[in-house]
C-alpha cells in the first residue's frame, strides 16, 4: 500500500514540476546560425560543425548553415530568439554578444539566450614588422610608458572589439592612459597587417592564424600573446604577456547558443552532440591548424564563463570607449 502511494505521489510530482521529462531529439532539419557572411569567422566554424556532424552521422537529421550577418552579430541573435523554444536552432557566436550589450549596441545579452558551449579560444597576439625597432614586449612597454602617443596600433574590425581590448588592457596594466595611444581601426585583419608590414603602423593586434604566414616568411615578429600559457609549434618561443609582467589574457572565443526558451531535455541533447563534435579527430585537426585552444565547456560551465567574461569586459570596455 505504501509503495503504491509513493508511486502515485512521484507521478504527481513529475507532472507538476516537469522533471523526468521525455528525452528530446530534433525531428526536422537543424539550423546553425552564423553571425557573419560566407567565409567569415563564425561561418567557417559553423560549416566545420556541419561537415563533421554529417560525415560522422552524429546528428540524424539534415544540418543547414544560415548566415545572418550585420549589426555586429545582433541580427543573428535576434533571429535566434525569434525561434522561441524550438531546439532545432543554434548559433555560433563570439565575445561580440557580450560587447554589444555592454556598449549599448544591442538589448540582447548572454542571459537572453541559452548557453550551450564554449568551443575554443583564439588568443590575440601583438606583432611588429621584422625591421621594427620594437624587438620585444619589453621594448613596447618601455615605449608606451615613455610616450604612449608615439605608439600606433592596428586593430580590426571595430573599436571596442577584442583586439582593441587587448591593446587597451596592455596599456592599462602598465599604468598608461589608454586614451593617449593611437588606435587605428581597419576593415579586416589582413588590411591591418598590411599597414604594419608597410611601416605605416607600429603594432598589430590580431589572431595567430592571421599573423602565422607572415611570421613563417620572416616579415612579422610576434612579441607577445595574450594567452594564459605559451602555445606549441610556431608559437613555442613567443612569451605570454604574463611572462613579461603584464597581466593580460584576451581571446576571440567561439561559443554555441540556443534560444532562451530551450528545455532541459533540448539542452542535454545538444550537450551530447557538441561533446561528440569536439572529440573528433577532424575537429582537433582544425583547432591545431588555426592555432586555437580546445578549452571546451558544456552548457552549465559555459554559462558561468560568459557571466564572468561579461563582468570583466564591462570594466575594460567602458574605459576604452570613453576615451
Amino acid at each position: 500500500m505504501l509503495k503504491t502511494l509513493v508511486c502515485i505521489l512521484t507521478a504527481i510530482f513529475i507532472m507538476a514540476t516537469g522533471h523526468a521529462a521525455e528525452p528530446w531529439a530534433p525531428d526536422r532539419a537543424v539550423e546553425i546560425i552564423a553571425g557573419s557572411g560566407a567565409g567569415g569567422a563564425q561561418d567557417r566554424t559553423a560549416r566545420t560543425m556541419q561537415k563533421i556532424w554529417k560525415e560522422r552521422n552524429i546528428i540524424p537529421v539534415p544540418v543547414n548553415v544560415v548566415n545572418k550577418p550585420g549589426g555586429g552579430g545582433a541580427i543573428s541573435m535576434a533571429y535566434l530568439n525569434q525561434q522561441g523554444s524550438d531546439g532545432r536552432y543554434i548559433a555560433v557566436s563570439s565575445p561580440v554578444v557580450l560587447l554589444n550589450h555592454i556598449s549599448g549596441k544591442s538589448n540582447l545579452n548572454h542571459t537572453d539566450v541559452t548557453s550551450l558551449a564554449l568551443l575554443f579560444s583564439e588568443y590575440i597576439v601583438i606583432a611588429v614588422r621584422n625591421e621594427s625597432p620594437i624587438k620585444t614586449g619589453s621594448d613596447l612597454i618601455q615605449k608606451m610608458k615613455t610616450d604612449p602617443a608615439s605608439v600606433s596600433a592596428a586593430v580590426a574590425t571595430a573599436r571596442g572589439g577584442m583586439q582593441h581590448i587587448a591593446v587597451g588592457r596592455i596599456a592599462k596594466s602598465i599604468g598608461v592612459d589608454v586614451g593617449k595611444m593611437r588606435v587605428v581601426v581597419f576593415n579586416s585583419g589582413s588590411e591591418s597587417i598590411t599597414q604594419v608590414l608597410g611601416g605605416h603602423i607600429d603594432i598589430v593586434a590580431t589572431a595567430v592564424a592571421n599573423a602565422a604566414p607572415h611570421v613563417a616568411n620572416g616579415q612579422l615578429r610576434i612579441i607577445g600573446i595574450a594567452a594564459p600559457q605559451r602555445l606549441p609549434g610556431l608559437l613555442a618561443n613567443v612569451p605570454t604577456w604574463k611572462e613579461q609582467g603584464v597581466d593580460v589574457v584576451a581571446s576571440n572565443w567561439r561559443s554555441v547558443l540556443g534560444p532562451k526558451g530551450m528545455t532541459a531535455a533540448q539542452t542535454a541533447w545538444w550537450d551530447n552532440a557538441l561533446q561528440k563534435l569536439v572529440q573528433t579527430t577532424e575537429w582537433n585537426e582544425d583547432i591545431q591548424k588555426n592555432y586555437w585552444v580546445n578549452n571546451y565547456l558544456g552548457s552549465l560551465a559555459s554559462q558561468k564563463f560568459f557571466a564572468a567574461q561579461y563582468e570583466e569586459l564591462r570594466g575594460v570596455l567602458g574605459e576604452l570607449l570613453a576615451k
